[in-house]
């Protein structure tokens, strides 16, 4: 059984700062497999599609434009932990952030095997 716990998120005025964390358990999620699999986060917000923020691999992060230059997405493999580094936050990153693995990762939710339950993070004008 895998399970992914998102942590983190919260109520934060505009400008403010959030770092969401993501722990991974499970058989699946041994210390040298999870260091296996890329790990992302998505966001959805009320009435949208459900979308890419952010993914890394071993050492390689990609972002969506909306995110790059604000948000940091890293990984501590000895922890099975994935983190998001969240700056300068604007009412429109307002959603439900979901942590997601797979084990070849790309931009879309479906290519995603795991997920977490979902943390909110509300930005207040």
């Amino acid at each position: 059984q895998v399970q992914l716990v998102e942590s983190g998120g919260g109520l934060v005025q505009t400008g403010g700062s959030l770092r969401l964390s993501c722990a991974a358990s499970g058989r699946t999620f041994s210390s040298y497999t999870f260091s296996s699999y890329a790990m992302a986060w998505f966001r959805q917000a009320p009435g949208k599609e459900r979308e890419f923020v952010a993914r890394i691999s071993s050492i390689v992060t990609y972002a969506a434009d909306s995110v790059k230059g604000r948000f940091t997405i890293s990984r501590d493999n000895a922890k099975n932990t994935v983190y998001l580094q969240m700056n300068s936050l604007k009412p429109e990153d307002t959603a439900v952030y979901y942590c997601a693995a797979s084990r070849y990762g790309s931009r879309s939710p479906n290519d995603y095997d795991y997920w977490g339950q979902g943390t909110q993070v509300t930005v207040s004008s």
